[in-house]
């Protein structure tokens, strides 16, 4: 059943098929298209954090190691420019040893797995190594709490002259511009005069390349399709929240990321508190849904579509949560075959997908598993209602929308693809639930 947990599993077990499936250090590709090159690496032992730069940070040992504000390094004022309020915050930061690629990444997007308790946030920076050896700098990638009450959570996107920018979640390399190597850098905030603290037990990034392209090889179906395999997680559609909680974007076509994360979470068995939910309005159906909306909202970039964002919510009730880019659908195919969903970042025109009638600059969903002709089964949150999520899409049709980077739309105009982006979330020290019988999955 969803949520079922397996402590004696080691967690190596999920590291290695992670690393398995988004590229060790050599970029060697597990399945085409071999022209990508991703890399993803992340700190979350005690080891990783000894090895780091603390500075008013507390090691935490344990089954889930972390970090914590310790004696802290200092207290400083923050204005939040969106709930205008200023307060005294204490800090203490940690400093990741320098991570060096075997390649030269263009693109560069940062992950945290957290917890704030009222009182407390943090933020994250990237300090990016580039082909010449200068340095960015510090550039912050985030400003984060689960809640809203103390700061509202809001992206950045600082320059970086003349190497790149970061635009909302990602850092992105100027044309001619490489990352080499990088450190990325938390800071832990709780509010001065209390022993609230933040606890962090993994921080990371995915740096990659990807050839601008409008076309991937063809894969061809793999253990999950032969096995037959669908994962048992449940449907929810964002279209029934049309109108709902306009501050958060209103719903509807503007919730497909919180909706797919929403989706993941509880397949492990986790669930928004009955105090969250206490705070939906009681008309509205599936409110875990607008806890997740409410959850992963961007007060600078003003929707619910920052990927960190939507990992560190699902993070927050305590899975373990990265953004990632794979490098083909036989990925995904060895993630489903072992127990994980995995959401999936596209954008695609009316028609590209045979069902989908809808076009879409951007669009999360959920890969819940494949038929045994290889095809591959969604549940795609923007459905008319939650019977209606569960599609079955043409793999050659899925896999190209998914993983091109740019395509020329029926007006002429460029469009622009995620070129693999996935949302990997998964319980610590936890195995796959066990996959339901097929008779079970539809009844």
């Amino acid at each position: 059943m969803p949520g079922r947990s397996y402590p004696r599993l080691a967690a190596a077990a999920a590291a290695g098929l992670l690393a398995a499936t988004t590229g060790a250090a050599d970029g060697a590709a597990a399945g085409p298209p071999a022209d990508a090159r991703t890399d993803l690496h992340a700190w979350s032992t005690r080891h990783d954090f000894a090895a780091g730069t603390a500075a008013g940070v507390a090691i935490l040992a344990g089954l889930r190691p972390g970090i914590v504000v310790g004696e802290p390094a200092g207290t400083v004022t923050y204005h939040d420019p969106y709930l205008h309020t200023d307060r005294a915050y204490q800090y203490g930061t940690w400093t990741s040893p320098v991570h060096r690629l075997e390649f030269g990444a263009t693109e560069l997007v940062s992950s945290w797995n957290a917890q704030t308790p009222a009182g407390t946030w943090l933020t994250v920076e990237l300090d990016a190594t580039m082909e010449d050896g200068a340095r960015t700098g510090w550039l912050d990638m985030g400003h984060w709490a689960a809640g809203d009450a103390d700061i509202r959570r809001a992206s950045v996107s600082p320059d970086a002259p003349p190497y790149g920018r970061v635009d909302t979640d990602t850092f992105t390399a100027a044309t001619g511009h490489r990352v080499h190597a990088y450190r990325l850098r938390v800071t832990l905030y709780r509010a001065a005069g209390t022993l609230a603290t933040p606890r962090l037990w993994r921080l990371g990034a995915v740096a990659s390349t990807v050839p601008d392209r409008s076309q991937v090889p063809p894969s061809r179906p793999g253990p999950a399709s032969r096995a037959g395999i669908e994962l048992p997680v449940p449907a929810y559609s964002q279209r029934i929240h049309a109108g709902e909680y306009p501050q958060w974007d209103g719903g509807g076509e503007a919730w497909c990321s919180p909706t797919s994360t929403e989706m993941v979470v509880e397949y492990w068995g986790r669930y928004p508190s009955p105090e969250q939910l206490a705070d939906v309005d009681p008309r509205y159906a599936d409110p875990s849904v607008d806890v997740a909306a409410r959850g992963t909202y961007d007060y600078a970039y003003q929707g619910t579509g920052n990927w960190p964002f939507n990992t560190a919510y699902a993070a927050s009730y305590g899975l373990d949560a990265d953004v990632v880019r794979l490098r083909s659908l036989d990925d995904v195919e060895r993630l489903v075959a072992a127990g994980f969903p995995v959401v999936t970042s596209q954008a695609f025109d009316a028609g590209e997908i045979p069902g989908v009638d809808y076009r879409v600059d951007g669009h999360l969903w959920v890969v819940v598993g494949f038929t045994s002709s290889g095809d591959v089964v969604v549940n795609d949150p923007a459905s008319d209602s939650d019977v209606q999520v569960r599609h079955v899409f043409p793999r050659r049709a899925f896999e190209n929308v998914w993983l091109r980077t740019r395509w020329t739309r029926a007006d002429g105009s460029t469009g622009h693809g995620s070129g693999g982006i996935a949302y990997l979330i998964r319980p610590h020290l936890a195995a796959p639930p066990p996959v339901a019988a097929p008779e079970e999955r539809h009844g």
